[in-house]
């Protein structure tokens, strides 16, 4: 199978729309455009496939309504223009989307929420939860609260980082170039669409260095942010989104844009984040039924035979054997104190134990790597 149909027969997708589509250049929501991607998203919704957006352009949309023709440089008027623009973006994208009986959902996010593992497990629950619900959640960086320590700087780099959020299987990121150039089209005629590409392959980012138009903030980051996300996994495709069907040209495999290729599989990818990245701060002791399933499952509480460390919900901890044998570690989804009052007991029995219950699993094997 190709990379191409792979790509077109993968189920779930982050879809990144620019802000110079969204805003027709700065001039203010562009309809018709919204209305076309939002058809074609409720298209691949009818296929099956589950779809994130990301959706850029709440500041120039703000600033269109102030009638300010030049981007401000202070902090507050930013993000008072995201504020006013926020809202004209999201009205826009649900009655789009309403137009085919199809939900949406508002999630603004800040880096920080995804820096902290247990507003990033809150994160990745709410939206696993709103994907199964059918609805279509469109998030954006909040621009509103963010500040230069901790804004991602551009939503393609978001839009990445959902990527590992969601487990999504494809990056699509839609902007005003037909994709990656190996020079400048606008200076050589010569210049040649890529095609094909590994996201790790340096080329890539020497091609976008200083001089060109892959240089002045625009590719280089799309760039970047499909490096990410093949780090988890994911295969990233940039394309015009100006082209008709662009979308649904992309589902039926079709040569258009430039895909870039993650080197690892998904599983292999994300295992290797959560094996490298993170440090335990607890541990838990499995009986050897517990230990034998993890091949194959999550992990339960009746499995836990004790509890050592203090830990938070989203904070790493190591799972051992009997003998203290370390056999793996994930991202867990309670405190200490609720492991060692719901251990050794079924699932079943967590929220009469606890009053309330946020996960079947103390570990989702999504976030679990065997060691």
């Amino acid at each position: 199978m190709t990379d191409r149909k792979k790509l077109g027969d993968s189920k779930r997708w982050v879809i990144k729309i620019g802000s110079s589509l969204i805003t027709n250049e700065g001039q203010g929501l562009d309809l018709n455009a919204m209305q076309g991607w939002a058809r074609q998203i409720a298209e691949l919704r009818y296929q099956g496939k589950e779809i994130v957006l990301v959706s850029s352009g709440a500041v120039a949309e703000g600033m269109a309504r102030m009638g300010w023709s030049k981007r401000p440089r202070a902090l507050h008027k930013l993000q008072a223009a995201a504020a006013l623009g926020q809202m004209g973006l999201i009205q826009q994208f649900e009655s789009c989307f309403q137009l085919h009986k199809i939900h949406t959902a508002q999630v603004l996010l800040t880096h920080d929420d995804l820096s902290n593992r247990q507003r990033y497990l809150n994160a990745r629950s709410t939206l696993r939860t709103l994907l199964s619900l059918g609805a279509i959640p469109i998030i954006n960086e909040n621009d509103t609260v963010a500040t230069e320590e901790i804004r991602f700087g551009d939503n393609d780099t978001l839009a990445a980082l959902v990527a590992n959020l969601v487990e999504a299987d494809a990056v699509i990121i839609l902007t005003d170039q037909q994709g990656v150039y190996n020079k400048d089209p606008r200076r050589y005629q010569d210049a040649e669409l890529i095609s094909n590409a590994h996201a790790s392959d340096p080329a890539l980012l020497e091609m976008a260095g200083a001089g060109g138009h892959l240089g002045c903030g625009g590719m280089r980051t799309k760039i970047t942010a499909a490096r990410r996300a093949a780090r988890s996994g994911a295969a990233t495709l940039i394309a015009s989104g100006t082209t008709d069907d662009v979308l649904l040209r992309v589902a039926r495999s079709e040569n258009i844009g430039t895909l870039l290729s993650p080197d690892k599989s998904p599983v292999v990818a994300r295992k290797q984040w959560l094996a490298n990245q993170l440090s335990a701060r607890g541990t838990l002791e499995l009986d050897d039924g517990a230990c034998h399933a993890l091949s194959r499952s999550s992990l339960l509480a009746v499995g836990v035979t004790a509890v050592t460390g203090e830990f938070q919900r989203g904070d790493v901890v190591t799972c051992m054997d009997s003998k203290g044998n370390e056999v793996a570690r994930g991202l867990i989804n309670y405190d200490s104190d609720e492991v060692e009052r719901i251990m050794g007991r079924a699932s079943s029995e967590i929220e009469t134990l606890l009053g309330y219950v946020d996960e079947p699993e103390l570990i989702h094997r999504d976030n679990l790597v065997l060691l």
